[in-house]
């Protein structure tokens, strides 16, 4: 594929360009056929290629003249129609407020725009909002759910990697009302890039290699922002229970979450009467959707058929001996759970086909 320079390209910044979601934007970028990557920050690799850097981009369309720079709003503001933050919660919002203000479009992957209430927000990331007037403009960027805002927005706060495996299942039953919301149990196993590019203990690989084991228990910061989608399509306050899992795989995350049938939806004398409604609305929630694979009631999600793909796949069951629906999910932390779905959003804002540059 060949890149071909032009005014009608959207010119892209990606800021905080050498983290592991940076990356991956990089290279989806780099291969998307309506974009000129023209500004890529990194404070440690500010002066060097990206070849250099990433010698596996050399041969990628224009890759070669590309080299990394200090972030610098400004030159963010004369060289780019759009902006990729791929920064860590509170860092973000520090660019976010000058580049609106600028008339910049911004995709943010950090945290800081995802929740509305910025009392929420210091609950669960311990401090104050950093920039609390942005977040009325800010769109929750799940794109199957919210095409419509995340077209008109300026501020696209894309979705966590554990929400999206969490809530692209879960929303549908909860909007049908088929499913109880404050019963829903979720356990996720993440691939070890989850915990971001970073010189850390307990994520070097003699710490990682050959084990498992539960972090962030009981109130992982995700759960701020599950809660509150969940709580927006039951129409009340909902708490679930979440707990994530470090595995020792690079990418890729495996949900299983079980919750109780509605008493309205359910009969526990034709339990396969209920699991037909779920077919049905899963069928007619997401038949025509590019990245959701649904697996039904006999196949189970695997992350080696995700890994590298904006794709997520999921499949369902319902126990008759607890009465409870499991439903299990699989994505790439790092695309639908990162870097693909805001390329996604950024494919609806700008009126591109929305599988544009992610047909991988």
């Amino acid at each position: 594929m060949s890149q071909t320079i032009g005014s009608d390209l959207t010119k892209v910044a990606v800021v905080g360009a050498s983290g592991y979601s940076g990356e991956e934007l990089v290279k989806l970028l780099l291969l998307h056929p309506e974009v000129e990557l023209t500004v890529l920050t990194s404070r440690q690799y500010a002066g060097r290629s990206l070849k250099d850097v990433f010698p596996r981009f050399s041969n990628l369309p224009g890759a070669a003249s590309l080299e990394f720079s200090s972030p610098d709003c400004q030159t963010i503001l004369e060289k780019a129609d759009l902006a990729f933050l791929a920064l860590p919660h509170g860092v973000a919002a520090e660019f976010a407020l000058p580049l609106c203000e600028g008339g910049c479009t911004v995709i943010d992957l950090s945290a800081d725009f995802r929740i509305h209430d910025p009392e929420t927000y210091e609950e669960f990331y311990g401090a104050p909002h950093p920039a609390p007037k942005l977040l009325e403009k800010a769109v929750y960027g799940l794109p199957e759910w919210r095409r419509d805002e995340i077209q008109k927005a300026q501020l696209v706060a894309s979705p966590g990697c554990y929400p999206t495996s969490i809530l692209l299942p879960c929303l549908p039953l909860i909007r049908a009302g088929l499913v109880q919301p404050s019963t829903i149990i979720a356990n996720s196993l993440s691939g070890v890039s989850g915990a971001g590019r970073k010189a850390d203990i307990p994520f070097l690989y003699v710490e990682c290699n050959e084990s498992v084991r539960p972090y962030g228990v009981p109130k992982h910061r995700h759960l701020s922002e599950i809660e509150q989608e969940i709580s927006l399509a039951a129409g009340q306050k909902t708490i679930i229970q979440f707990t994530p899992h470090l595995i020792p795989v690079n990418r890729g995350i495996l949900t299983t979450m079980t919750m109780a049938p509605s008493n309205d939806a359910h009969s526990t004398d034709q339990p396969e009467n209920y699991l037909k409604k779920v077919t049905e609305i899963y069928e007619e929630t997401y038949a025509d959707e590019a990245f959701v694979r649904l697996l039904g009631t006999s196949g189970l999600p695997d992350t080696k058929h995700v890994v590298g793909t904006n794709n997520i796949e999921f499949a369902w069951r319902y126990d008759p001996r607890t009465g409870r629906l499991i439903i299990m999910s699989a994505e790439d932390n790092l695309v639908k759970g990162a870097s693909g779905q805001a390329i996604q959003s950024m494919n609806i804002l700008r009126g591109y086909p929305e599988n544009t540059g992610l047909l991988l």
